[in-house]
């Protein structure tokens, strides 16, 4: 044990979810033994899926205080993302995207119908923001809380303005909806702001950044807007948090990081009932 902490409090578990298309997924999750002996457990589940980058499980001291409240978390290892090689990332980008939507909504049916999972809560940033806004369109009745940290929410605006100084070096991750009607036209069938419905939406909390030269907080600010506007009961619990003083990675400093992270996971912990 140091300071408090014993790794013998906690289990870790790799589970599998069945998508759509029969791929299995890979889950990671990790829980206090306590908690999870009651029964299911309310559950953070963070996702990402593109550019190939690996989320692999790792230890954080900020997670401890979600986790010391009885909360799980579990991390969504969906396609888009390399945990399991570059055919995994090539089925989740471009004309293959709607595979990582599929997948994480896929995980969360596996938490909540496995008996895992008595609720949760969405999170991803940036790309996963973008993420989160789809399954937010795809599947709300899923999730009590979805956090999208300075999300991509509006891509098919940004995607089609070449001038922009990211645009054409994406087009290997999104495709060129500008030249490619066939990219335009898939693109719009996914993105988050052009699909917001009227529908009932979970809780949402969007962060953002003022000085985010790489996801601009315009995307955000007029994703909350249309949500705000068009969602089925017209006042839906959304919350705009915009960090003026940070760029793309957030506020700078340990101690700030964590005291921003602070007020995340207080969020979270209220939407799973732990707060």
């Amino acid at each position: 044990m140091l300071g408090g902490f014993s790794v013998e409090d906690h289990e870790e578990h790799r589970l599998w979810a069945t998508a759509p298309d029969g791929e299995q997924v890979p889950i990671s999750l990790v829980v206090r033994r306590d908690a999870r002996a009651r029964g299911p457990v309310p559950t953070l589940l963070y996702g990402y899926g593109s550019y190939e980058a690996s989320m692999d499980p790792s230890f954080s001291i900020p997670r401890l205080s979600l986790l010391d409240r009885g909360a799980a978390f579990a991390i969504a290892h969906v396609r888009g993302g390399g945990e399991l090689g570059r055919r995994w990332y090539d089925d989740g980008k471009i004309l293959r995207k709607q595979n990582t939507f599929s997948d994480f909504v896929a995980c969360a049916h596996h938490l909540l119908d496995q008996g895992w999972s008595s609720s949760l809560v969405a999170e991803g940033a940036s790309a996963g923001g973008l993420l989160m806004g789809a399954v937010a369109n795809q599947a709300p009745d899923l999730f009590a809380g979805v956090v999208a940290g300075v999300p991509f929410v509006d891509n098919l605006t940004t995607m089609l303005d070449a001038s922009l100084p990211l645009t054409v070096t994406e087009y290997d991750e999104w495709g060129n909806p500008e030249a490619d009607p066939e990219v335009y036209d898939y693109i719009a069938a996914y993105a988050p702001y052009d699909n917001v419905g009227e529908q009932a939406y979970p809780p949402i909390l969007a962060e953002t950044s003022l000085n985010d030269t790489r996801v601009l907080y315009v995307e955000p600010a007029k994703w909350v807007a249309k949500l705000r506007s068009t969602a089925a009961d017209r006042r839906p619990d959304v919350l705009l948090r915009t960090e003026m003083a940070a760029g793309h990675g957030g506020v700078s400093g340990r101690y700030q990081a964590w005291k921003d992270r602070a007020f995340t996971l207080a969020w979270i912990l209220d939407r799973l009932g732990l707060a």
